[in-house]
């Protein structure tokens, strides 16, 4: 069912945060730090996959998701909502069945057999397809999924996640470029204020961290492998 009333766009973004800080998906380490998918360290991780083992966080997110697409996309904007492997499926499935709409996925890379496909699922040339996933970096990963969406004939010019870090310049003007609109809950920042709000972590952790968030290229280069 499409929701009908939900908090501002601010309000979301809080309650988000609280609720990914409450399922401990957010992780600070200052003294150790995380090393991200590009093999370069971060003070700061999130495991937005645990939100599916938490059925009441789960759905309250996902009315926020959806009514955030609805107001910020359209009503009428889709046909189709596509998820992204791994992480993108779950939530696509869910937010399709709100909008009432097919869902299918994108896979990394073909799967190397049968019918050596990317799309499962049903999607026809012409559909205007959503991408949805769990969260995005610098947007990078996003391109190839709207890449082999565009590749039956359908378009895709947004993508909807829960988590954007909203700390690294240039993402949303690269996706942009590539002709897709971003639509998110929460960001690092969001995080950050509700963590300081709860005191979930000591004043030294939340410090460090901040400067990470302020200039993360820099807190990389300073502490990245030899």
């Amino acid at each position: 069912m499409i929701p009908a009333s939900f908090p501002p766009k601010d309000e979301i973004a809080r309650l988000t945060a609280r609720a990914l800080l409450e399922i401990k998906a957010v992780h600070f380490n200052a003294e150790t730090p995380f090393t991200l998918a590009s093999g370069l360290p971060s003070p700061t991780y999130i495991d937005c996959r645990k939100l599916i083992s938490y059925p009441r966080i789960r759905s309250v997110l996902m009315d926020f998701l959806t009514v955030t697409i609805l107001r910020e996309a359209g009503f009428e904007a889709f046909d189709n909502v596509a998820g992204g492997e791994t992480a993108g499926i779950p939530f696509a499935a869910l937010v399709a069945e709100r909008l009432a709409l097919p869902m299918t996925y994108v896979r990394k890379k073909p799967k190397g057999y049968g019918r050596n496909a990317r799309i499962e699922g049903a999607m026809s040339e012409g559909q205007r397809v959503l991408l949805v996933e769990d969260l995005t970096t610098d947007g990078g990963s996003k391109l190839s999924f709207v890449d082999a969406i565009r590749e039956t004939g359908a378009t895709c010019g947004h993508t909807a996640v829960i988590f954007y870090y909203g700390i690294f310049e240039g993402t949303e003007a690269k996706l942009g470029a590539h002709g897709v609109k971003l639509h998110h809950l929460c960001t690092w920042w969001d995080v950050l204020a509700e963590a300081r709000a709860q005191g979930a972590f000591d004043p030294a952790t939340l410090a460090e961290v901040e400067s990470f968030l302020n200039a993360p290229r820099a807190w990389q280069d300073t502490r990245k492998p030899a």
